[in-house]
């Protein structure tokens, strides 16, 4: 849907059972849970869907091996809770997106012997606590089968290593691929669209006011409820609402680098268990590159966070500790900064020990709000949100939750081997298939199709994304700035920022073509995407 479109029906069809605030992955399970239940619901995120905490995790759909080893060692039953249902909800996420999430296999080197059975008993556990839904079975190696595993790790000292595995996918697509599937469903969806204030009557929230960020237009939204699914912004709905209320939220930072693919082998990760103050971080392949991630600081909420130099010489530090081949900021292709919206907790020490569970709390007025949690655990709480959305505002009539066997857009008739036929009827090279066939499943094809039309070159040479992908992104996946393309529906910056600009003014040449941009706007687009690149994602 053109976005006038999408922005016309958000004025003129109300008032809407349900305005969801937030375009990150709990906004956008949210709205496609309500429409699954025939409700009439509309979604408007300030920034690109996505943009913010939702597109700069580890990749990893998990039930977290660290809030594992708190709940055992500390005999702590919400960690072990969290666990259990973060292992159930990857497996749905696997099921329900096939092209977007896979498996993957996790090595965990071992320098001393007193910790193999220690490890190995822990990560048996996260098998057993997985249940039906588990992914494989952890196994002892030995260190010349690590070794073998992932060549790069160091080899003085090594002893033995466990290998488990766990989830990854794409996050930003995932994202988008919700909001899609709403859409499908009769949800309106609107990008870069600012809530302004919240709109009541006799005293009740009933509806916000609202900006396009692209114009300027102003108006108001009516709904018999209100969702703030804002994540780490959670607090200003919050106090737009009631500005005596107390902040619940807090944030931690959660940097990543980015490095060439000869730092990770393409079919494992690694795992390490225990840093200098106690984290984990994680080594894995993504996107023909290797991902390296991350730190648990606490943050200033911020909506582009950058990542400090601080940060990024803590994860080069513990890498070179654990591999032969070491690493240095000359071989970092890409950084970004994610902030981890956190249910305030005065006691504890640090945001590392804070439960990353989620919190749904009814204002005074009206105010639904959803804090905390993590992308595993989305649908869960899409679900629970909903559920007290229903009851709260009486909506009637409101089916059950029917999101734990919706397939998302693009994995309905996913064909795992669907690239062989890309490349067979379209002549493209096996990457650029693979890319496409993974990136949007059963609608490949469509983007191939857009190929014909003069698109089928690739937009840098190193890498597998094509033009028709940006037209795809402008026309179908709600793209609307240059750096929605680069950023969150391909994932070149997050990859490569230096081929990012050097393909940003052929992307603007291909939006512009489609949304009628003139020099002026062509200007800005290209200034606010080097801003984003050079800054911070």
């Amino acid at each position: 849907m053109k976005r006038q479109q999408t922005l016309d029906t958000l004025k003129q069809e109300q008032p809407f059972d349900l305005l969801v605030v937030g375009g990150g992955a709990t906004g956008c399970g949210i709205v496609l849970d309500a429409a699954a239940r025939g409700l009439k619901v509309a979604l408007v995120e300030k920034m690109d869907l996505a943009e913010g905490t939702s597109s700069r995790s580890t990749k990893l759909v998990h039930g977290g091996v660290r809030y594992l080893e708190k709940a055992v060692k500390g005999l702590n039953k919400a960690q072990y809770d969290l666990v259990k249902e973060g292992l159930h909800e990857r497996g749905v996420l696997l099921k329900n997106a096939p092209h977007l999430s896979n498996r993957i296999s996790f090595v965990t080197p071992l320098y001393k012997w007193l910790d193999v059975p220690m490890v190995f008993t822990g990560l048996k556990l996260y098998d057993i606590l997985s249940g039906k839904m588990r992914l494989g079975s952890s196994r002892l190696l030995s260190r010349k089968a690590t070794l073998e595993r992932f060549p790069m790790v160091k080899a003085e000292g090594l002893k033995a290593g466990i290998l488990y595995y766990d989830g990854q996918f794409n996050d930003a697509r995932m994202a988008v691929a919700l909001a899609r599937t709403a859409e499908q469903r009769g949800a309106v969806i609107a990008n870069h669209v600012e809530v302004t204030d919240l709109h009541k009557e006799n005293g009740k929230v009933s509806g916000a006011v609202v900006r396009d960020c692209l114009t300027g237009e102003q108006w108001t939204v009516r709904a018999k409820g209100v969702i703030n699914a804002t994540g780490p912004f959670g607090d200003r709905l919050r106090q737009m609402d009631d500005p005596a209320t107390k902040p619940i939220i807090t944030a931690s930072s959660g940097i990543h680098i980015v490095l060439d693919k000869r730092f990770s082998p393409p079919e494992n990760g690694l795992m390490i268990p225990k840093t200098e103050d106690g984290r984990v971080l994680f080594v894995l392949p993504w996107q023909g590159h290797a991902l390296i991630g991350t730190t648990d600081d606490p943050a200033k909420i911020t909506e582009h966070p950058k990542a400090s130099d601080e940060e990024i010489d803590y994860l080069l530090r513990h890498v070179g500790k654990y591999f032969d081949l070491q690493p240095t900021r000359d071989d970092i292709k890409a950084t970004w900064s994610g902030l981890r919206p956190l249910v305030a907790d005065p006691d504890a020490a640090d945001t590392s020990n804070l439960v990353r569970d989620h919190v749904i709390s009814m204002s005074d007025a009206g105010l639904l709000t959803i804090v905390g949690g993590k992308w595993t655990s989305y649908r869960r709480m899409a679900e629970d949100t909903v559920d007290q959305a229903v009851a709260g505002w009486n909506l009637a009539p409101a089916n059950p939750c029917e999101t734990n066997h919706i397939s998302v857009i693009g994995g309905v008739n996913y064909k795992s081997q669907g690239d062989q036929q890309l490349t067979t009827k379209y002549g493209f090279e096996k990457d650029v298939s693979y890319n496409l066939n993974r990136a949007y499943g059963d609608q490949a094809e469509q983007v191939a199709e857009l190929s014909q039309k003069n698109l089928a070159e690739r937009l840098h040479p190193k890498h597998p994304f094509i033009e028709a992908e940006v037209l795809f992104a402008t026309r179908y996946e709600f793209a609307a700035h240059a750096i929605d393309v680069l950023a969150r529906r391909l994932p070149l910056a997050l990859i490569d920022k230096a081929a990012a600009a050097q393909v940003l003014p052929r992307v603007i040449e291909i939006m512009a073509k489609e949304l009628g941009w003139d020099q002026q706007q062509c200007g800005k687009e290209l200034e606010l995407a080097t801003e984003r690149l050079h800054v911070a994602l």
